[in-house]
């Protein structure tokens, strides 16, 4: 199969569109059972890519049996085999069209389905191929970029530049201004505590977890990211803070909405709760980072925090709560946000 016959896929649904048909009645337990076995075929294929690529496999809580072992090489003939592999279970996928599918097994298909294409077009890239940056986005993550005129970008600049006059170009002043709302190492853990813990107050209000769902927190550096959730199995997280960046107010309730409280760490959980462990879908055992579950997890965790504060709650909360921890000034709280 070749790398644009992927972007035909994308384009056309697939053949997912059709599992809904009437076409030849089968048994939803013979379908489910034809599914797990394409999805334990395909959670071994996104293991073995990961050999390739240490960034590949962001978590994996499945059985460890089906990790490579030892003997297991990663050279460019085993990525042709593992291409050739990933060919066959995306033409498995075309007899599905069979079957009358209820609306949670279309689901599993098309995600499926998407995470395959993906996978397909991670081993093209690993063997060397490039492809332009929308097609790039669309084959792995099944979305593209908006595309904003120069104009756009021009009008904020320019509504920040009469926000804040004065010497110097934009970017110092702005840096200038934000410098002021650095939360201090030696207050990061207390503040990104009492942030955590009001996330998970909220979200408790909302979402059932399990009894046993936990994380833990490690202040870390060296890394190229401010914040990472490393979701472990068993409905359990380490999140990781990077202290070489400075890290301002506004993102202590980011990081901890956004890896935590409801962000990752609870999307994770539901996952392994709700469709791995009750549905047995083991294909949700793993998670490529390069993939459409990338996309939802990022969209989620992002969105998160809107929910879990909604309206002025979070600027309330971090003036009368963080500000006070952080030993920050929030008398230009307001002008801060309006910048952001």
């Amino acid at each position: 199969m070749q790398i644009k016959y992927i972007f035909f896929l994308l384009a056309a649904g697939y053949v997912l569109s059709s599992c809904g048909e009437k076409n030849i009645k089968q048994p939803s337990r013979e379908l489910e059972t034809k599914m797990n076995a394409l999805s334990e075929r395909y959670v071994k294929l996104v293991l073995k890519v990961g050999k390739f690529d240490p960034d590949y496999v962001d978590a994996y809580y499945g059985p460890k049996e089906w990790e490579p072992d030892s003997s297991f090489v990663a050279d460019s003939t085993e990525l042709r085999h593992l291409d050739a592999d990933t060919d066959a279970l995306l033409d498995s996928m075309e007899t599905f069209g069979r079957y009358n599918a209820d609306e949670m097994q279309t689901f599993r298909f098309t995600f499926l389905s998407k995470q395959l294409l993906a996978l397909k077009t991670r081993i093209f890239m690993l063997e060397g191929g490039k492809l332009p940056f929308d097609k790039e986005t669309k084959a792995l993550y099944d979305a593209e970029a908006p595309q904003y005129p120069e104009e756009h970008f021009q009008k904020i600049l320019d509504e920040l530049d009469k926000f804040l006059p004065g010497e110097g170009n934009l970017t110092d002043r702005v840096e200038r201004f934000r410098s002021q709302f650095i939360i201090p190492k030696d207050k990061l853990e207390k503040v990104f505590t009492a942030a955590i813990n009001e996330c998970r107050k909220i979200t408790l209000d909302h979402i059932s977890l399990p009894s046993n769902e936990s994380f833990k927190v490690e202040y870390v550096n060296n890394k190229p990211w401010s914040g990472y959730n490393w979701y472990k199995g068993n409905f359990y997280s380490v999140i990781q803070v990077n202290t070489d960046l400075p890290i301002y107010i506004d993102r202590a309730v980011d990081l901890a909405a956004h890896e935590g409280y409801p962000g990752h760490h609870v999307y994770n959980t539901l996952l392994e709760k709700n469709l791995v462990r009750q549905r047995g879908w083991v294909e949700f055992s793993v998670y490529p980072l390069f993939s459409p579950q990338s996309l939802i997890a990022e969209g989620t965790a992002n969105f998160g925090i809107e929910m879990a504060f909604p309206g002025d709650s979070r600027i309330k909360f971090e003036k009368e709560v963080l500000f006070p921890i952080a030993g920050l000034d929030s008398s230009q709280a307001d002008e801060y946000y309006h910048i952001l």
